[in-house]
């Protein structure tokens, strides 16, 4: 969230500020994804069609944050897009399609907010799509921009909306498809039994790796079949006042090592670097900060069976092949 306190830091800080102390690991991955939640845009009229508490705009300066730590693509399916109007939105599309930045999530109509991104990653065609269960006056319609709109049960329109996304990507030629959900309240650490079971679903339809955001707090990790559930992935730059006791200041940079094999990427772990948040800054977590935020997901991992290995720098996730 580069908005707020942290566009008013922008024009006094470089943009390798904002990222502290987790920049060259990020530099060092073959591509990096994110949830943008934000308008990036000089329109300063807010959403008025619905109530909202907080709107988050950032000026276009903020594009050169996301360059910075070489951010490849973003999830633009959340309740912040459309904050400051669909000029707002557009705008947003304008700068990260000038960056060279996929997206998805969000478009000029609702056909462009269920478009996927695709990209080359090391010979792997990875389909990026994305869609929230969050504000529904931000909702694309046939002829106006907006979001993927959409519940998260197994209805079958639901699940025949999730049809298509997957079928698009794979259209598109996608061998890896990453399903990028903003969803759920806030300040949660454990994901309700329904998110689990769309989540399953999801992967017994072709997904292979389900991105959530939303809870403000990093959730555990699930390994089904060939796929990775990160239930909610935790905040990383914001402005936001810490919590003492749910520390939505923690999280962690969630590292996923692909295979390419002749049957497909294979997911063969997920390395999680723990990090603390500050004030428009994020840096990777040491000493006993480093050990509590480890401590935590040790502990929410292990109601879905997940493995948990202490490394240099972080924690080893694998699946539980006995499960």
């Amino acid at each position: 969230m580069l908005g707020r306190g942290v566009n008013m830091e922008i024009p006094r800080r470089e943009p390798e500020y904002f990222w502290g102390t987790t920049l060259p690991l990020l530099r060092s991955a073959d591509a990096v994804f994110a949830n943008l939640e934000c308008a990036i845009t000089p329109h300063t009229q807010p959403w008025s069609k619905s109530y909202k508490v907080f709107n988050f705009r950032a000026n276009p300066e903020a594009i050169k944050i996301l360059q910075t730590a070489t951010i490849s693509c973003v999830s633009l399916a959340n309740n912040h897009s459309l904050d400051f109007e669909i000029r707002g939105l557009l705008d947003t599309i304008q700068y990260l399609n000038q960056a060279h930045i996929a997206h998805a999530g969000a478009g000029v109509n609702q056909e462009g907010a269920q478009t996927p991104a695709i990209l080359d990653i090391q010979g792997i065609k990875v389909g990026f799509v994305a869609a929230t269960d969050n504000e529904p006056a931000f909702a694309a319609g046939k002829q106006t921009p907006g979001t993927n709109y959409t519940n998260f049960d197994l209805h079958k329109n639901t699940l025949d909306r999730l049809q298509n996304l997957i079928d698009q990507a794979k259209l598109m030629k996608a061998e890896l498809i990453i399903l990028s959900l903003h969803w759920g309240p806030n300040m949660v650490q454990v994901p309700p039994q329904r998110f689990r079971n769309f989540a399953r679903r999801a992967i017994d339809m072709g997904v292979n790796v389900i991105h959530g955001h939303s809870a403000h707090l990093f959730q555990g990790v699930e390994f089904y079949k060939d796929g990775v559930i990160f239930y909610d992935t935790g905040d990383f730059i914001d402005d936001y006042a810490r919590d003492p006791q749910l520390r939505n200041d923690w999280s962690f940079i969630f590292m996923i090592a692909v295979e390419k094999t002749t049957e497909g990427p294979i997911i063969k772990k997920v390395k999680a670097v723990p990090v603390q948040l500050q004030y428009a800054q994020t840096n990777l977590a040491t000493g006993e900060e480093a050990k509590a935020i480890v401590t935590r997901m040790r502990k929410l991992c292990e109601p879905f069976g997940s493995i948990t290995r202490l490394t240099l720098g972080g924690l080893n996730l694998f699946p539980n092949k006995t499960n």
